[in-house]
C-alpha cells in the first residue's frame, strides 16, 4: 500500500537521486540549496509517495495566494500505471482548495505525450500559451 505524506529536509537526498532517474527533464534547482528554499518557503510544498520505505513518486504542489501550480510529478518506471500519480495530484488538489486556490497550472513537456495524455484524464485542459523562462543561475 502507497502512503502519501509531505517532505521534510531528511528526504532531500532521496528526492534528488529520485529526480534523477524518474523524470525526463532536469531543472536548474535540483540541488540540496534548491529543494532546502522550497521546504523553508513551504514545508508542505513537496508531497512524497511511498511504497514502504521507497520513494515511488513525487509533485510539489505550489501556492502563491494567486497562482495553484503542480511541478514535478513523476513516479517510479516499476510504480507507474497503478494510480500513485493520480493519488498525488489529488492530495495536491485537496491542499490546494484548504488553500484558497480556484485554478491550477501544471507544465507538461510538448515533447511527453503519456504525461500529456495523464493529465487530461486527470481533468485538466491544454492552453495553447507560450511559457517563457529566465535563469539566474
Amino acid at each position: 500500500m502507497v502512503t502519501i505524506r509531505t517532505a521534510t529536509d531528511a528526504d532531500i537526498d532521496a528526492v534528488l537521486g529520485f529526480w534523477a532517474v524518474a523524470t525526463t527533464v532536469a531543472s536548474t534547482t535540483d540541488d540540496v540549496a534548491g529543494v532546502r528554499q522550497l521546504l523553508a518557503h513551504d514545508p508542505d510544498s513537496l508531497t512524497l509517495a511511498f511504497d514502504g520505505d521507497t520513494l515511488v513518486g513525487t509533485v510539489i504542489v505550489g501556492w502563491d495566494g494567486w497562482r495553484a501550480t503542480m511541478y514535478r510529478l513523476a513516479v517510479r518506471e516499476d510504480h507507474r500505471r497503478a494510480g500513485i500519480a493520480l493519488q498525488l495530484v489529488r492530495a495536491g488538489e485537496q491542499r490546494l482548495r484548504r488553500l484558497g486556490a480556484r485554478r491550477l497550472h501544471v507544465i507538461v513537456e510538448p515533447t511527453e505525450p503519456t504525461a500529456r495524455a495523464f493529465w487530461e484524464a486527470a481533468g485538466y485542459a491544454s492552453l495553447e500559451q507560450l511559457r517563457m523562462v529566465k535563469t539566474f543561475a
